[in-house]
């Protein structure tokens, strides 16, 4: 369900973005507001980020937010009537996102952009909330700050700049001082001085307000979370998702969480809990040191296959991925560790050629270096796939292993 500024200039509960909403905003004369904006024909697709549109993307970003409706006619700031805007091709719609990205700094991600009706059509384009601002457009030796001021774009003044500047860098501490208490939650009552654990923990840049998802929709998160998890890593090693109860998440405080069912003496090596925050925020903890190496035998605590991260790894990130499309996400900051309190220097190992876990490589580590990075959860799969490898890679080179064993290697795209 989308709430964008159409829902609330027409009073309505949050729904899909129809052709027929669109008619009632027309039909009750909607005036544009500082989210609003009536545009009655598409920028030509050739110069499109010389255009007005990265004007008009960085001054809604700036302002919180908004939307801009092209194919619409409106006399005094009020909607009066249809036009259509021809057709709007896929290379129309990358042009107009490359735009957001390369002609703004910096770049405005995450648009959405929807077709309404066919004749006449409609583009409405929904440009997401940032904590990024000031977003700047650049023209030659110049540059501005753009603004919605009611119906207007305007440009700000030195003292707005400096203000929106101020507020960015305490967002960024906020953000970081909140996934840094959501971690240490997460790890907290673990054995630590028995066996290693896998704690990973994200948080959106700008947290969902509306969601509050019930179990039904928690179990199909954490379903869906499986699935995707099974695009860029193999079925096989010990995947954590696979010793929660995903069918049955239970209440927690503001969140659904998916308890551990490796309950026995002889399961209880492959431990781990998965939770879906109502904000959008997402952990994952699981032993990983003393898994099993064969039949009557367990690798020591200290003792981690690098298979074992990767697994970890790829169901962290499919579940962060699974919540952005339930809750309309997009970016997310994330702190990936490994915990180890014991007196033995920590050791990822990896397997040699015969698929035996091999140690030879293996640099000691007094202490996991927690992996920080961010996520765009609403990218392609490609994008996004990019994004697993270059943090899972991360996570295993410090412990002295070159290559990744679990995931996939991403294709990588060729320039057109």
């Amino acid at each position: 369900m989308k709430f964008t500024p159409l829902h609330r200039a027409l009073g309505s509960a949050p729904s899909p973005l129809t052709d027929e909403l669109l008619d009632a905003a027309i039909n009750a004369g909607v005036r544009e507001t500082d989210d609003l904006d009536w545009k009655s024909e598409l920028p030509p697709i050739k110069g499109l980020p010389q255009s007005d549109v990265p004007k008009d993307i960085a001054a809604m970003a700036n302002a919180g937010g908004g939307m801009i409706i092209y194919g619409v006619e409106e006399s005094q700031k009020s909607a009066t009537g249809r036009k259509d805007t021809g057709e709007f091709t896929e290379g129309h719609e990358r042009a107009y996102r490359s735009a957001a990205v390369s002609a703004i700094s910096p770049p405005v991600f995450g648009l959405d952009i929807y077709r309404l009706g066919t004749d006449p059509l409609a583009v409405a384009v929904v440009i997401p909330a940032s904590v990024d601002g000031p977003h700047l457009i650049y023209r030659n030796d110049y540059f501005g700050a753009p603004i919605r001021n009611d119906a207007d774009t305007v440009w700000m003044r030195e003292r707005q700049i400096e203000a929106m500047y101020r507020a960015r860098f305490d967002e960024r501490r906020r953000s970081s001082e909140a996934i840094d208490a959501l971690y240490d939650e997460a790890a907290a009552g673990r054995d630590t001085d028995q066996r290693a654990w896998f704690v990973a923990v994200a948080r959106p840049r700008i947290p969902a307000l509306l969601a509050r998802p019930d179990r039904d929709k928690a179990r199909a998160i954490f379903e869906r979370a499986e699935a995707v998890t099974l695009r860029f890593s193999k079925n096989s090693g010990v995947h954590p998702l696979e010793n929660v109860d995903r069918l049955n998440p239970r209440p927690g405080l503001r969140r659904w969480v998916a308890v551990n069912t490796a309950t026995s003496g002889q399961q209880l090596w492959r431990e781990a809990w998965a939770e879906a925050h109502h904000d959008g925020s997402v952990t994952l903890a699981a032993a990983v040191g003393a898994h099993r190496k064969s039949f009557d035998g367990n690798l020591e605590g200290w003792e981690v296959e690098s298979r074992g991260i990767e697994c970890g790894i790829s169901d962290f990130t499919a579940l962060i991925r699974a919540v952005a499309e339930t809750q309309n996400l997009d970016e997310y900051e994330v702190r990936v560790g490994i915990e180890w309190t014991g007196k033995q220097p920590l050791q990822i190992l990896t397997v040699d050629n015969t698929g035996r876990t091999y140690d030879g490589v293996s640099n000691p580590l007094r202490k996991f270096t927690p992996v920080r990075t961010s996520l765009n959860a609403a990218g392609t799969d490609n994008d996004f796939h990019q994004e697993v490898y270059r943090l899972a890679e991360d996570s295993v080179n410090q412990g002295g292993i070159t290559y990744l064993h679990t995931i996939f290697e991403p294709t990588q795209e060729k320039d057109s």
